[in-house]
């Protein structure tokens, strides 16, 4: 459930870690009746897992309760976690080891909307206005990188050249954007004739508060895409946490008027 912070969610840490578990060909356990535990069989059945009972709880890894009754569903979630199973019950986030998050399919793109069990309905709304956001193509532009992707190694071996030749295309208005429809079309022939963004570049964020809400948009994209940051010692965690995981960290500004190649942002207090 959110916790933390005046807004209602803690910018700093995450309540879940985010996951896609693969259960093709795998027992989940469903205990249950009625629409609740039909939806998570077809959930499952979607996703090519075979539903069990809980005799068969040894051969799985995972399970659904969705009984009526609360101390039925406590019940059965304390069986089945001492069995070694992860666990979630329907609509009683006190007792899930995992929640589940209403998903848009673009297959094989996967957006996953979660509210850490707080409101199913807010999660649905949210994956409905982003279905009308996102073009039918993009699961094409994904398979058509995938086929890509040793012809990309081949042309550009340096994993960072690689990545920001990719961020570079699938950026807002490049030549492999996600929102544009014909991108997955474009793919093969920008394959063979992407030129490496190479080079280094600094940019400087001065941050008005310790709020990462108060970005700017640039802001929040410089972030997203930086290889590098320099934190001042004054900046929150929380918007650091806005940055994309596997930037390196910088311990002072030296570090940044050294040339590392790519993006590096400089992030200070005004």
């Amino acid at each position: 459930m959110p916790n933390g912070s005046p807004n209602g969610c803690d910018p700093v840490t995450l309540a879940s870690l985010p996951l896609f578990h693969r259960v093709a060909g795998q027992r989940v356990v469903v205990l249950g009746d009625g629409d609740a535990a039909d939806a998570k069989r077809r959930l499952i059945e979607r996703a090519g897992g075979v539903c069990c009972g809980e005799p068969e709880a040894h051969h799985a890894r995972l399970a659904f309760v969705a009984f009526d009754d609360a101390r039925q569903c406590e019940a059965a979630a304390i069986r089945l976690r001492g069995k070694g199973l992860q666990v979630n019950v329907t609509d009683r986030p006190e007792l899930c080891d995992f929640t589940v998050p209403s998903v848009l399919d673009r297959d094989p793109v996967l957006i996953a909307v979660g509210t850490g069990g707080a409101s199913a309905g807010l999660a649905k709304q949210v994956r409905l206005r982003l279905e009308g956001l996102l073009p039918p193509s993009l699961g094409a532009l994904a398979n058509a990188l995938y086929k890509a992707r040793d012809s990309l190694r081949a042309r550009f071996p340096d994993a960072g050249d690689r990545r920001r030749t990719l961020d570079g295309a699938l950026a807002q208005g490049g030549a492999l954007d996600p929102f544009d429809a014909n991108s997955a079309g474009r793919v093969e022939r920008w394959s063979i004739g992407a030129s490496a963004e190479t080079g280094s570049r600094v940019e400087e964020i001065v941050l008005v508060s310790d709020d990462p809400d108060d970005l700017t948009l640039r802001q929040a994209r410089l972030l997203g895409e930086a290889d590098a940051i320099v934190v001042g010692a004054d900046v929150s965690d929380a918007v650091v946490g806005r940055a994309r995981a596997d930037a390196v960290r910088c311990s002072g500004r030296s570090e940044a008027d050294e040339g590392k190649p790519g993006l590096t942002v400089v992030l200070r207090r005004g």
